[in-house]
């Protein structure tokens, strides 16, 4: 029953991520439709997003089907390993988004 524990927190962790993820994503819509005809920056957002998603779900799966006995070791750490890259990158976007955000600020008028 401990063994379940953790991993039980785990998914309900990843769904609450997942279910926050969804509904940040939902007012990029909103963003692509007073962008003009220029690269559309919040749809890719939201396609990178919904990404890591799609990579969480898969790691998930994974994960349940490692304790019902039906996936490899290897599989499940690669797929766990995929989806820590995914959040890694995106971490990494955020920041240079937000790095470039303030040197405009600081740029004088």
């Amino acid at each position: 029953m401990a063994i379940n524990t953790p991993f039980n927190a785990a998914t309900s962790a990843y769904a609450n991520a997942s279910r926050l993820i969804s509904q940040a994503t939902k007012p990029a819509t909103d963003l692509t439709a007073s962008a003009g005809t220029g690269g559309n920056f919040a749809e890719l957002l939201a396609q990178n997003v919904q990404g890591v998603i799609d990579q969480g779900k898969v790691s998930d799966q994974m994960a349940m089907d490692m304790v019902s006995g039906k996936a490899n070791v290897v599989d499940m750490v690669t797929a766990l390993s995929e989806t820590e890259m995914a959040i890694e990158s995106m971490v990494t976007i955020r920041d240079r988004v937000i790095s470039a955000y303030e040197e405009i600020m600081r740029m004088p008028i």
